[in-house]
This record gives C-alpha cells, structure tokens and sequence, in this order.
C-alpha cells in the first residue's frame, strides 16, 4: 500500500512539541511495524535526515514552506492536491489537523482539538479565519477522523455534527525516556535550577490557553498564604500573545521565586520532571496534554484542570482544579505541600495510569484506521 502523509510538524533539530511528538512517535512505529508498505512523507521544507525511519519512506519536499494561513492554502490545496494527482496513493494521512479538500483520496485526519472554537479570542485574526473556514469542511471531508481523546472526540460531535461513528480515539503517550531519576540526581537538578529548594513545575509554550496568568497568580496566593520557600518553574518557548503573560508576572509580589527557564531539552525536561515538588500544568482547555502523564512517567505528582481532557488523560491520579480560578489553583498548590500523604499517593496513582498509555498501541490503533480507509475504497 502507498500512504501519503503530511509531516510539516517533523521540524529539524530540537523542536518537536504536543502534534510533532505525535507526528514522530506514530510513524516511527508505523513505518518500523509495516515495513511491506510505503510510505511517502510530505515535507514543506528541508528535512532532517533522522525523521526518514526506515527504507520503507520516500522523502518528498514540495513548496512553499507553509507557516502563515496563506501559504497553508498554497501548500495544501495546491502542491498537496498535485501531488496527490500525480501519485493517487491509497490514502493521505494527515496528522496536524490540515488536509486538503481537492482530491479524490480517501483522508484520514487527525484532529487534536478545536480551542479556536471556544476561545477565538486566543488566535490571531488571520489564522482564526483560516482555522473557521478550512476546520470544518476538513472534518466533513475526510473519511475517518482521528482524535486524541475522547473529550475532542466528543467536541467534533457537538461542534461539527459530525456522526460519532466516523472519529475515532488515538492517544498520545509519553516517551521512555520519561521515567524517575536517583535521588542524588534530583538534588542535582534542585541545586541548577532552584538554588536547591523544592519547586513546582509548568511545562508548555506561553500562550493564553496554557494559563499562565492564572498559575502565576496562583503561585503568588500560595507564596502568600504559606511563606514555602519553594519556586515556581515555567518551561516553554515564547510563543503568541504573550505580552499579558510577562505583565502579570512584573507585577508579582514573589517573581523573584519564579524561573522562566525558556525551551529545554528532552533530557533536561525529564530531570525537571523528576525533581519537582509537583507539576502544575492547568490550561483552560487541552486536546490531550501530554505534561500529565510526562510529568507522571517521572514520578511527579500532578495539579491539573477539571475540565476539557485533562481529568480524562489523569486518570483518578491528580488533584484536580478550577483553572478559571487562581484561588482554586493556589488551593491545589497548598494541598499537596501540607499533605505529604496525598502527594504520594498521586505519585502512585500516576505510575498506575502512565501504562494505559503507549506509542505502539497508539501507531496500532491509527494503523486500523488506515487500514479500515484503504479497504472501503
């Protein structure tokens, strides 16, 4: 079989967030799973040589590079929708939540959730027309959708109208280089990061939707209300709309508590995991959140949002807040530094949950959708 799939989230170097590391781990198995198939990759600009994972894949670059909203209609709906003529493969896989509507090939697209939807505010104006127009008349084109929880899938039944029937789950997972670190290697990274006093842990690009404003209030109440020595971590890039982000946090009581540590590597990130005090990760709405079970995989314990497709993804193993509430937030910081017990005990619950998850069984359940499209042509 010829699959077709779009990779423009395999980006060189270092940069693999929430959709590339799905982009990665799911075809890395696929392609290592199915090697009697063909797999051809769909780059929009020069590739690193270490996403081509098997002989099994041809490598395709075709332009423009698509980073802004026009450009993304260019490259999908013009050097996609060509290729797609030329080579007619048995499907086209794409797993950024971008398809194309001019072509014949059944698609399948995975779509990681709908935010724009409910909080448009948080796009720029462009890509917020883009997303609105496109978003909808891809769902109703494809023949399966993908979705990486239940909660999104749920979302698409009720936004889109779409038959629940035609999406199916596939989950995220957490790499196997999260797991917990020695002791002396906590301590370590304690000693780097947070002049060796506990800490707690963001993790995520600064945009609104992570929910900065709220944590960093949060922090403040908590640093307030029990005098901790303990800091607060904040691990990401830069990305849109942050200005409001860095006023609030000029204007915190305790910033001087507080590290915004930039983007880190993977190995950096699993020590930071490891040696927090607990991770505090509480946007207002998620597809998935892979920082959950990330941060539990290392024996973090977790604060996260009750609602979206966070309680989902946590599974019965965090303490679950109001992310629309700094209150709320600051009473899930207070509760697991005064209940050493309770803290421990998500620890556990979240070493039970992490193994619901896996990139193989996630690369087996997209690789049944595929299969299912393929055979109903």
């Amino acid at each position: 079989m010829e699959i077709a799939v779009n990779v423009r989230f395999l980006l060189p170097g270092d940069k693999l967030e929430g959709i590339g590391r799905f982009t990665y781990e799911t075809l890395r198995h696929l392609v290592q799973q199915h090697p009697e198939h063909t797999f051809h990759f769909l780059f929009d600009r020069a590739y690193d040589p270490r996403y081509i994972f098997g002989s099994n894949v041809v490598p395709h670059v075709l332009s423009p590079p698509a980073r802004h909203p026009v450009l993304w209609v260019a490259w999908f709906e013009g050097a996609v929708a060509r290729w797609l003529r030329r080579h007619r493969p048995a499907v086209f896989l794409s797993p950024d939540g971008y398809t194309t509507l001019r072509t014949r090939v059944p698609r399948v697209t995975v779509l990681h959730d709908l935010a724009f939807e409910h909080f448009p505010q948080d796009v720029d104006r462009l890509t917020l027309r883009y997303y609105q127009f496109f978003t909808p008349r891809f769902a109703q084109a494809s023949a399966r959708l993908v979705a990486v929880s239940d909660a999104t899938r749920q979302d698409i039944v009720r936004t889109y109208g779409i038959p629940a029937g035609k999406i199916s789950v596939v989950y995220n997972a957490a790499d196997a280089q999260f797991r917990p670190q020695p002791a002396a290697e906590q301590q370590a990274t304690r000693d780097r990061y947070s002049a060796g006093k506990p800490y707690f842990l963001f993790v995520g690009a600064l945009q609104p939707r992570k929910n900065l404003i709220n944590l960093l209030r949060a922090f403040d109440q908590f640093k307030q209300q029990t005098q901790a020595p303990t800091k607060l971590l904040v691990v990401g890039r830069t990305a849109w709309k942050a200005g409001p982000i860095f006023d609030v946090y000029r204007e915190m009581q305790f910033r001087h508590d507080v590290h915004l540590t930039g983007r880190v590597t993977d190995e950096e990130l699993v020590q930071l995991y490891a040696a927090a005090y607990a991770t505090a990760y509480v946007p207002y709405f998620e597809g998935f959140g892979i920082p959950i079970i990330e941060a539990q995989a290392c024996g973090s314990p977790v604060i996260t949002s009750n609602c979206s497709s966070m309680p989902e993804v946590a599974g019965g193993a965090a303490q679950l807040v109001d992310p629309f509430r700094a209150e709320s937030i600051a009473d899930g910081l207070r509760a697991l530094y005064q209940q050493e017990e309770w803290r421990q005990e998500l620890i556990a619950r979240g070493f039970r949950n992490v193994q619901r998850f896996s990139w193989e069984q996630s690369a087996t359940a997209l690789w049944q959708v595929l299969e299912t499209v393929s055979a109903s042509r």
